[in-house]
């Protein structure tokens, strides 16, 4: 559990890894301010919560005057994602994955990292995947927006930390959430061990954290057997 105290801020927290986390830093002491496209089931007097879609062209608008009121954001966990199958038919769902899971994290950070760079302190953390090192012909546009979405996190966090504000990353394998919908989901994590994790970032402000450990061993072989796969086409 987080040592510290204070305001954090959840993207994409009505259900999920999002949801139990909010939950966990209520419990501790925080107060905390959702933002999602729905309403939260969370009922406290340390809670608010915002209706509001990162995808939206306000939504950096919408985020600005929810955190307005608050002094100070000491930390702040994107926690939306989406990932659909390919379909040759409906190629806008897999644009709507970059949307959501790198250009909505991208506006966050535009609104809430600057708070934390004049206050000099603050942690934000994203929630990427191990799939950021695949290729797939199955779901192209989730591994390719994670992968920009991790690569960014560690960019920022080289530019940040000396500003004193910490940025982390946080790559899953499968998590029993509505976003899983593999047929085969080995070493599957539950949304409360998936939340643990995070706030074990939160205390000790790694910038790289892959979890579990035996998948991203295994993500690593499919990465080479992918490479193989595309050097082979002709």
């Amino acid at each position: 559990m987080t040592r510290t105290r204070g305001h954090a801020l959840l993207v994409g927290n009505s259900d999920g890894i999002g949801l139990v986390l909010t939950r966990r830093l209520l419990e501790s002491g925080w107060t905390v301010t959702g933002v999602s496209r729905r309403d939260s089931p969370v009922t406290h007097d340390g809670y608010r919560h915002v209706v509001a879609d990162v995808t939206a062209p306000d939504y950096p608008a919408l985020l600005a005057a929810a955190v307005e009121p608050v002094d100070r954001i000491d930390a702040c966990v994107y926690a939306a994602g989406i990932g659909d199958p390919l379909d040759l038919a409906d190629l806008a769902t897999q644009t709507r994955a970059f949307e959501v899971n790198l250009l909505g994290a991208a506006r966050t950070v535009e609104v809430v990292v600057p708070r934390m760079v004049a206050a000099g302190r603050g942690h934000f953390v994203g929630l990427s995947s191990l799939a950021d090192v695949l290729v797939s012909g199955d779901a192209p546009a989730y591994p390719a927006s994670k992968a920009g979405l991790t690569a960014y996190l560690k960019g920022l966090a080289l530019a940040l930390r000396p500003r004193g504000v910490r940025v982390s990353v946080v790559r899953f394998g499968f998590v029993d959430t509505k976003m899983g919908k593999a047929p085969n989901r080995p070493l599957l994590m539950s949304a409360a061990e998936a939340a643990e994790v995070v706030l074990r970032t939160l205390d000790r402000g790694r910038v790289t954290v892959s979890r579990p450990r035996r998948m991203a061993a295994v993500v690593g072989g499919l990465r080479a057997v992918t490479a193989a796969r595309i050097r082979a086409l002709r």
